[in-house]
């Protein structure tokens, strides 16, 4: 007799120490955030993008406290440090891959399997994840500006400007969704030390999608209506609520990997 779906999943998740996991990546993902962010105002002078649409991105996910204090920090070394490329890109990328770094090994333990591949290999994979991950973000950026010109000259010529605002600011949610969409795809078929195919990783990788964007909005209204982490923190609240969010993002993502190798078990012709 088959255990249920969802019995499965809960021992998998215990089994697997899946929230400890998640801290892991918690810590890592706030190491990583401002070297990538740094990373990505160096290359502002190139792009017909500005700090502001960086910005706005993230804002539309994370919490406000969260999203003013990496505001205020960026800002604060941007200005203590003008020449941004100076901070040194190759050390900026290998901060920041620590992040897929530790994706990849909790995904290897998701799917019950050791890491093989040689060091300088695995940390090149990560490195390359990570500058495919800045690529993604970056056209994610790039999408809504052209986009959004693109689309007002098309609405213009046919006589609907004035309905053209309403229908892309829906677009620009389906969007927004179709890029993390991509960025889960990658990390789900790659990051994992086994060989694997595009189907066998879309359950995770829709679930990934859904389950982050809800979770972070959700967090974001409990924080700004209910949550009281400054009066309980103080100056530490900022940080307490950007950790706690990327521990949420954490838990969603080995979620999202543990639904795939449990799938690749029960459907083992599709995914060898």
């Amino acid at each position: 007799m088959k255990i249920p779906y969802y019995k499965e999943l809960i021992r998998r998740l215990m089994g697997d120490d899946v929230s400890g996991l998640a801290a892991q990546l918690a810590y890592f993902f706030l190491l990583s955030l401002f070297p990538l962010l740094l990373f990505l105002m160096a290359l502002l002078p190139y792009l017909p993008i500005s700090q502001d649409d960086i910005l706005n991105l993230i804002r539309g996910y994370a919490p406000s406290q969260s999203m003013s204090l990496i505001e205020d920090n960026l800002r604060q070394v941007m200005k203590g440090n003008g020449k941004l490329l100076s901070f040194g890109i190759i050390a900026t990328i290998w901060s920041a891959s620590n992040g897929i770094s530790a994706i990849v090994q909790a995904f290897n333990r998701a799917y019950d399997v050791k890491e093989t591949r040689p060091f300088i290999t695995a940390r090149a994979m990560s490195i390359l994840l990570t500058i495919a991950m800045v690529i993604v973000f970056v056209v994610a950026l790039l999408l809504p500006v052209f986009g959004r010109e693109l689309g007002y000259f098309l609405f213009s010529k046919l006589g609907f400007s004035g309905q053209f605002f309403a229908f892309w600011n829906s677009l620009r949610w389906l969007i927004s969704s179709a890029v993390l969409f991509l960025v889960f795809l990658i990390l789900y078929l790659i990051a994992p030390n086994k060989r694997l195919k595009c189907v066998s990783v879309l359950p995770g990788a829709i679930f990934a999608t859904a389950g982050w964007s809800i979770v972070s909005l959700a967090f974001s209204f409990y924080v700004r209506r209910l949550g009281h982490y400054t009066t309980t923190y103080g100056g530490l609240g900022g940080i307490i609520v950007l950790m706690t969010w990327f521990y949420l993002t954490g838990l969603i993502l080995i979620i999202g990997g543990e639904i795939n190798a449990m799938e690749s078990v029960r459907k083992k012709p599709n995914c060898e």
